[in-house]
């Protein structure tokens, strides 16, 4: 519902905010006072075509907020989408600003947007049936949805809409299924050839870690028994031996030769020879001994020839396999039984492919079968919708006019998410004319009726849950009398259900109103300015009386008035 709405610098209002109530309103004022200001205003605020002419005199900035208020969990939806989250009680305001530069901006609840999501949350928020525009009729894109509204089948278009969901899933599942076995097929030469290859490599998990560990432990007992085998070369060396041995020999003759000279073994030099001896002696089994324990530390090395050589080629086979397959080594025991796996399902793959088509196709049986009974739900309704609409034409003065929801029925092969069904609605303005599209009507008076005739017959079904607000400008073009009260009674009817804001010249509309504002111009010593005033039960008659009097009002003007009052059996009661 539209609960506020201010106009700063626009053509002719300097500045004007109203208030709005449920129900249904009348704008009423002499023509050129300034009606059509405030349409466009609202316009700008939904998102409409900003042109810099809108912008009031001596002015660089128009600026319009539009504020709603009671909104349904489909806009909330919608807001959410583009990233505005609303306390789901607090009112939508949607607001405009336009330069003289052309350049606009666009805001919803102080948040920047795109115009473009501005007039599709305009669009769900408000509907104008006018002379120059009739949003949402004309469109057959939504005209599926206004029948289904009016079929008032949930349960149905749910059952439907869950079996499409269904139907695509297993779809979707079977063409995977079917393009991964074709491919496997292309290449199963290529997966046998690496299955192959893997087989023989035989690749554990973390092996690469393993091998990484083992290969650097054996190079160091490599390079140890390397280290060892120089030691020992140094020390059990022929030629260290020898020397020694000579040394010891050469010494062992030298104490001979004391000896012989007369020495004897107190002597110091027959002493410090014996200590060299036996030191010598010593060094050799010293020697022995190093030597001993040197084997004996290689021997525990243990170190099978050729160990490391063994886990280097390991250890490149398993790299060299794991870059040519795009993976890492830890990888390949995973990749190993992912391909045997869709081996096997290459081997076995028309019972897998079979199970999937089965499904597939039982679930587009169930599928079809709810788009069956969809239709036939709509097909019932479309033919009391078009009886609803043909009673509603001969009152409103289209009595010469047909109109008629056009069915066509898809193939199988054509079913959607909405079902197998396209809805037009269609109009022909005289019995030999074709049918065409609703906007071939030459009148806009004309199409605004026609679009009150279906809004009224639509009402019939609806529980105008999520019913926009509804604007009807100057519906009564070119009708009186009869026709006028039929047009007013059915826009009164729309307003129990939804908000209906209504242009008009008709007395007998004006009459009907919960709510009447008056348009007038004055002039003012800066100029001319536009302004709206919300009128009481007794400014009411007398606006209704000069509607019907003109300039000026008579006793008996305002008699016709109160007379219509009384007879609007809900509108405004004067006593």
């Amino acid at each position: 519902m539209l609960t506020h709405l201010l106009i700063q610098d626009v053509v002719l209002i300097e500045r004007l905010e109203l208030d709005l109530a449920s129900g249904l309103s009348t704008f009423t004022g002499e023509t050129g006072a300034g009606k059509s200001i405030i349409l466009d205003s609202l316009g700008l605020a939904t998102g409409a075509r900003a042109d810099p002419g809108l912008i009031r005199s001596g002015q660089n900035q128009a600026l319009v907020m539009a504020e709603f208020s009671v909104i349904s969990s489909e806009i909330l939806g919608f807001l959410a989408e583009k990233g505005i989250d609303i306390d789901p009680n607090e009112a939508v305001r949607l607001k405009r600003t336009l330069s003289r530069d052309g350049r606009s901006k666009a805001f919803v609840n102080e948040q920047i947007v795109g115009v473009a999501t501005l007039k599709a949350l305009g669009d769900k928020l408000l509907e104008v049936h006018g002379q120059h525009d009739t949003t949402g009729l004309l469109d057959p894109r939504t005209h599926l949805g206004l029948l289904d509204d009016f079929a008032h089948i949930p349960e149905e278009l749910s059952g439907m809409h869950n079996a499409y969901r269904a139907a695509r899933s297993a779809l979707i599942a079977y063409q995977d299924a079917l393009k991964q076995v074709e491919a496997d097929r292309s290449d199963q030469e290529l997966l046998q050839a690496r299955l192959e290859a893997l087989d023989r490599l035989n690749p554990d998990e973390n092996e690469d870690e393993v091998l990484s560990q083992k290969r650097a432990l054996l190079g160091a007992s490599e390079r140890a028994l390397e280290d060892i085998g120089e030691a020992r070369g140094f020390v059990g060396g022929e030629q260290l031996t020898q020397r020694l041995m000579k040394a010891f020999r050469a010494l062992d003759h030298a104490r001979s030769r004391a000896k012989a000279a007369g020495a004897t073994e107190d002597d110091t030099i027959f002493m410090r020879l014996s200590e060299a001896a036996e030191a010598l002696d010593r060094t050799i089994a010293n020697a022995e001994d190093a030597i001993a324990l040197m084997d004996q530390a290689a021997y525990a090395l243990d170190i099978e020839p050729g160990a490391l050589d063994k886990v280097e080629e390991r250890l490149f086979e398993l790299r060299a396999e794991a870059r040519k397959l795009g993976v890492s080594v830890d990888q390949l025991p995973r990749m190993r039984h992912d391909i045997a796996q869709r081996l096997a399902l290459i081997a076995d793959q028309s019972d897998h492919l079979l199970s999937l088509d089965k499904a597939a196709s039982l679930a587009q049986k169930q599928f079809e079968a709810k788009v069956l009974i969809v239709r036939q739900k709509r097909q019932k309704a479309a033919i009391s919708l078009t009886m609803a609409v043909m009673k509603e034409l001969p009152a409103l003065k289209l009595e010469k006019a047909s109109f008629r929801v056009a069915f066509e029925e898809f193939l199988p092969n054509g079913f959607g998410a909405n079902g197998g069904d396209g809805v037009t609605f269609e109009i022909k303005t005289n019995p030999g004319a074709d049918w065409g599209a609703l906007n071939a009507i030459a009148s806009g008076g004309e199409l605004a009726r026609l679009a009150l005739a279906l809004k009224a017959s639509l009402s019939l079904r609806s529980d105008g849950a999520s019913s926009p607000v509804m604007i009807f400008d100057e519906v009564d073009q070119g009708v009186g009398g009869a026709v006028a009260d039929a047009v007013g009674m059915r826009l009164k009817s729309l307003s129990e259900r939804a908000q209906v804001l209504v242009v008009t010249h008709s007395p007998q509309i004006a009459a009907l109103g919960h709510h009447h504002l008056k348009v007038m111009k004055n002039e003012t010593s800066e100029g001319t300015r536009t302004s709206v005033c919300v009128l009481d039960e007794v400014s009411s008659l007398e606006e209704i009386a000069r509607m019907l009097s003109g300039a000026t009002i008579t006793e008996e003007a305002r008699a016709a008035a109160l007379r219509l009052k009384k007879n609007s059996k809900g509108g405004l009661f004067v006593k």
